[in-house]
């Protein structure tokens, strides 16, 4: 089963307003080519970095849950896995460091009711949480969330 990660309006408003600013700041009132080339540079690392952890799609197949990335995939083994539970974040969450909207929400983020969770979705309305048996857990966001936490329990029953 493989599903895509939908970004919300929230975040592709927020990706488009971050390049705009970026490249109007670079251009406007023609600063000096250093205030140019450390806007490039920021705008250089906060794509690349996005492009790193950013999710695309998410795929379970009865030996793994992938995320697949645009230049890496994640890899969560079904030996390791405790739990799969649909579970979207709260207001209350934290973002401890990774992006808030920026393509998506990625990185490490903190809540009171589960602790600190690594991230890769694009609505929160569409998160499922996968903890693992040493104690990590991933909060992951794909369309059709609810079919794919049914799928993924249907091989964890089985094993236990």
């Amino acid at each position: 089963m493989k599903e895509r990660v939908a970004l919300s309006k929230y975040s592709i408003i927020t990706t488009a307003l971050c390049v705009v600013v970026l490249v109007a700041l670079m251009f406007v009132n023609n600063p000096p080519v250093q205030v140019r080339l450390a806007l490039a540079g920021v705008m250089l690392l906060m794509l690349l970095s996005a492009l790193f952890w950013m999710p695309v799609s998410i795929s379970v197949d009865k030996y793994a849950i992938c995320v697949k990335r645009c230049l890496k995939t994640k890899v969560l083994h079904m030996a390791d896995i405790k739990s799969v539970k649909l579970c979207p974040p709260t207001m209350s969450t934290i973002r401890i460091c990774g992006s808030g909207g920026f393509l998506g929400y990625w990185g490490w983020f903190k809540e009171r009711d589960l602790g600190k969770y690594f991230a890769y979705y694009g609505r929160s309305g569409d998160c499922f949480l996968v903890e693992l048996k040493d104690g990590r857990k991933y909060m992951l966001g794909c369309k059709n969330a609810p079919s794919m936490v049914q799928y993924v329990n249907s091989f964890l029953g089985g094993m236990a």
